[in-house]
Parts: C-alpha cells; sequence; structure tokens
C-alpha cells in the first residue's frame, strides 16, 4: 500500500486481464465453451488465493458481470413467457404444463428435505455442541422474515415497472401469465389485430434473447472474476470457516449428493435421459448457479442450454425454469433449512419426535413457495424456518461466515432441480427432442456471433414454441424448412442452416434432417 493506493489491487486487475486475454485466444483456437469456463474457474482460485484483500478492482469486474445478467433476467422471463404460452392455442395445455412444472418442482423439494433429515439425523448434527447464543445480529436478521400476510400479498402484482426494476420475479410471471391468457381468449376468433400484436411478442423475443447470447459469451470471463473473490473471501475468514468446517462440508455434500444422485435417477426414471450426457449439456449453468448464487441470474443461461442442447420445448422452459426460482428451491428452502434446524435442536437439547420433524419439513416446503433465487435466500429462509418454530434465530448468526461458502452448492441444486423438473416434463407430455439430446456436444448453450453473422433472415418461419405440442411425425417437415441450431462436432460452436435467423432455430421436434445431424 503505497500513499493510500494499493498496488496489489492494480497487479491483480493485470493479471486478470491477462487471463482474460488467454480465454480470448482459446476461443479464437475453437477452444469449447466448457473448456473455457473450467479454466475461468482454475484460474480465478488461483488468482483469490494470490492476492487476497487485494481484488478491488476483480472484484468490480465480476459485479459488472452480475449486473448486467440480473438486468436482463426481467425482460427475459416476462418476454419469453408471454412468447411461449401465446403459442399454446389454448388455456387448457398451459395447465397441463403449469401443474405439471408445479409439481416436479416441489417433489425435488420434498425429496431434499427427506434425504437431509435422513442424513443429518443419523449423524446427530450438533449433539453435545455448546455455543454462545447472545449474538448481536439476531434482532437484524428476524427483520428479514416478513409476515405471511405480506408474502401472499407480494405475490400479486401491484406495480409492473417497480416489480421489473426490483427484480420480484413471481409478479413477473403471474402477470406475464395473465396477459398471455388474455391474449388466448381474445384471440378464439383469429383476428389481424392479434397477429399483429404476436408478431411484436415473438420479434421482441429474437432481441431479447440475440442480447441473451451476448452475455452468454461472457460467462467464462464472470467465473474466473467471480471464484477468485469467493476463495479471497473463504482464505481470508478460514479461521471461522475451519471451526465449522463439518456443516460446511456436510450442506455442500448433500447439495451436490441432491443435484447429481437424486436429479439423476429422477432424469433416469421419469425422463429416460442418459443422466451423465444431461450434465454435460448442463454443465454452463451450474458453473454460473455455484459461482453467482442467484438462481434468477442463471436463467439466460438455464434456458438456453435446456431448450438448445438437452431438447426441451420453449413454452415448458421457459415456465419452468423462471418458476424454478420461486418454487421448489431444494438447496435453499430445503437442505439448508434443515441442516440449520437439526443443529439447533440438538444444541438446544430438545426433544423432537416424528411428528415434529414432519411439520418441519411442512414449514420448509410451504417456504419454497415464492422464494426468491437471489444471493443470501438461504439465510431469509432459515430464518423463517427457526421462527415459525420458535427456535432461537441466534444460532443462525453463528452460522453466517459459511452460509456464503454453502450457498454456492445450494444455488447449484437448485438450478439442477428445475432443469430436471423441466425435463421430465417435457418426457412426460411427450415433447422431449431425443435427436437434440443425442446430437449435441459440450459448447455454448447458444450460438456464436459468427453464426448468427452468417444467417439471413427467412421469409416465413413458424412461431417459436408454436410446434411444441404437436406429436414427433407432424415435426419432421417444420425441422427440415428450420432445423434446430447443433454444435459443430470440431468447433463445439452452434450453426445454422442457410436462411434461418438466430431465434428461429428453437423449435423442438422428433429428429434432426440428416444434412445437420451431428453424430
Amino acid at each position: 500500500m503505497t500513499g493510500g493506493f494499493d498496488v496489489l489491487s492494480l497487479v491483480s486487475l493485470v493479471v486478470t486481464l491477462a487471463a482474460f486475454a488467454l480465454l480470448v485466444l482459446l476461443r479464437r483456437r475453437r477452444a469449447g465453451f466448457t473448456t473455457l469456463v473450467l479454466l475461468g474457474l482454475a484460474v480465478g482460485i488461483v488468482i483469490g488465493i494470490l492476492f487476497r484483500g487485494h481484488l478491488t478492482y476483480v472484484g468490480f469486474l465480476g459485479d459488472l458481470y452480475v449486473q448486467v445478467i440480473t438486468a436482463i433476467v426481467a425482460p427475459l422471463i416476462f418476454i419469453s413467457i408471454l412468447s411461449s404460452v401465446t403459442s399454446l392455442g389454448s388455456t387448457a395445455k398451459l395447465r397441463t404444463i403449469g401443474l405439471s412444472s408445479t409439481f416436479w418442482l416441489l417433489l425435488t423439494n420434498a425429496i431434499a428435505i427427506v434425504l437431509t433429515l435422513a442424513i443429518v439425523l443419523s449423524i446427530g448434527l450438533g449433539t453435545g455442541v455448546e455455543l454462545d447464543l447472545t449474538g448481536e445480529g439476531a434482532d437484524s436478521l428476524e427483520g428479514l422474515v416478513r409476515p405471511l400476510d405480506q408474502v401472499l400479498l407480494g405475490l400479486v402484482p401491484a406495480n409492473l415497472a417497480g416489480d421489473f426494476v426490483s427484480n420480484n420475479i413471481v409478479p413477473i410471471i403471474l402477470f406475464a401469465i395473465l396477459f398471455a391468457i388474455a391474449y388466448l381468449v381474445a384471440n378464439r376468433a383469429p383476428d389481424a389485430q392479434l397477429g399483429a400484436f404476436k408478431n411484436v411478442v415473438d420479434g421482441a423475443k429474437r432481441v431479447v434473447m440475440t442480447a441473451v447470447g451476448f452475455v452468454i459469451e461472457l460467462t467464462p470471463y464472470a467465473v474466473l472474476a467471480l471464484v477468485a473473490v469467493t476463495t479471497a473471501t473463504a482464505v481470508t475468514r478460514i479461521e471461522m470457516v475451519l471451526s465449522l468446517l463439518g456443516i460446511l462440508v456436510l450442506a455442500v455434500g448433500i447439495a451436490f449428493l441432491d443435484a447429481y444422485l437424486v436429479n439423476g435417477v429422477l432424469l433416469r426414471v421419469f425422463a429416460d435421459v442418459n443422466p451423465i450426457r444431461w450434465f454435460r449439456h448442463m454443465t454452463a449453468a451450474q458453473y454460473t448457479a455455484f459461482t453467482t448464487q442467484s438462481s434468477v441470474g442463471t436463467l439466460p443461461i438455464t434456458i438456453p442450454s435446456l431448450t438448445r442442447k438437452v431438447g426441451v420445448p420453449e413454452d415448458i422452459a421457459t415456465f419452468a425454469a423462471p418458476v424454478g426460482t420461486t418454487i421448489g428451491m431444494p438447496g435453499c428452502a430445503g437442505i439448508w433449512p434443515i441442516i440449520v434446524a437439526v443443529f439447533s435442536i440438538n444444541v438446544l437439547g430438545l426433544d423432537y419426535s416424528v411428528w415434529d420433524y414432519l411439520a418441519l419439513a411442512g414449514l420448509c416446503m410451504l417456504v419454497s413457495l415464492g422464494t426468491a433465487g437471489v444471493p443470501g435466500t438461504a439465510i431469509i429462509t432459515a430464518t423463517a424456518v427457526l421462527t415459525a418454530v420458535g427456535l432461537p434465530v441466534e444460532i443462525l448468526v453463528v452460522l453466517i461466515p459459511i452460509s456464503a461458502v454453502a450457498g454456492t452448492a445450494s444455488t447449484m441444486a437448485n438450478v439442477t432441480a428445475a432443469a430436471t423438473a423441466a425435463t421430465i416434463v417435457a418426457r412426460r407430455l411427450g415433447v422431449l427432442d431425443d435427436a437434440m439430446f443425442r446430437s449435441s456436444r459440450d459448447g455454448d448453450p447458444a450460438p456464436t456471433r459468427r453464426a448468427r453473422r452468417r444467417s439471413e433472415p427467412a421469409a416465413a418461419t413458424p412461431a417459436p414454441g408454436a410446434e411444441a405440442t404437436q406429436s414427433a411425425p407432424s415435426q419432421d417437415r417444420a425441422q427440415t424448412d428450420a432445423a434446430t441450431a447443433v454444435l459443430n462436432r470440431s468447433a463445439g460452436e452452434y450453426t445454422m442452416p442457410d436462411g434461418v435467423p438466430f431465434g428461429q432455430c428453437e423449435l423442438p421436434g422428433s429428429r434432426l434432417p440428416e444434412t445437420v445431424r451431428t453424430s
């Protein structure tokens, strides 16, 4: 430090920019997207360890990405849901997708709760531990919990502009669905003016998805910066983290167990897909969730990964993924609150019966309804659960030093569960694109700019999502005219057939034409 100027912060920025330049060079040499993200993750850890306490400028770069990706979430959710639902053709299809998605999202959380209870009760988490429960931060934590009536009122859109500014996801989803239902009802008798409205919505969606593609390309660089700061924070608080290392390892371990083992079994049994291949397709979304600790902020990665790699139709992906940031949330509304609650029960030496634990599980399920998928959610949900069952919030203050680290794995579990639910719903409705799932290779979840520049506007293309619920055989001809984007075998990038613009290469189908099949 010289005259108030932190030289090491500047050095860390220079090293980070040099790492960015290396990623750009590898990108130009056609390195795969997943490879770049992994490299960014590794380099970020090294920079965080070497320059801990001197990452002011590096942290600023990571914050910029989070701000950009957060800013695009609200328009992405609103336009995607509005476009997809208006393409369904009837409210009956919306009801089917909505109920199915909600069921599987809640089921993933229920399984996570049961799994966590089984593990923490079997090891007696917190038994024999003595804590000083005079934490000064308990009052501020209690202030985070809103009364039930305020929670319910917050779910209803009152000021759409304010909801967009605050990224209040539930009101945005409800308003988009309401708007789309109004369109479906008004368009029972085809109307030219309503057709023009639909064209505007679909055009807006293409613009938003193009912007999302730009943001996705920044992900490897953002992962590097965000991981560097997270690593430095963990190293700085190493003594506090080590004192609670057992709980941290347990929380992260259960989150990974839920994300990969539980969801892997669900995918194999109910979606009939190869879990390993599925996880490879969702790698970018999982890494983004892990580093940003925001299910909402990961949506621009999650939705394209589902529609362009897994083969989930847009109407399902753009509904289940956003709803999955507010319903279910096994990591933040299931695993972490249960760990904190059982730890508190055993520390206090309370005698809980089976019925008490069932009530605790029910409260976690209730808390998962309307939970915001943003950083820090786990603290709020855990506070709500402890308050509801009458346990002292002071215990949560003791666990705050590790909550942020545990939140990385919890958020990854949330995003994985939402994507799993979307995949299962698509399979159960018979619209999962198996050809896309098998042919997609590791790479970008969105077309590259070079691919977009090569494309030319088509004379006439079907509305995105319009064929999502058609039978498989009826889609073959449409697939020939507007093929789904696939990954180029050698470059690891998306390529598109001539004449098909970006935004129109998302139509699900029974199988890809031979001309674009990669395997």
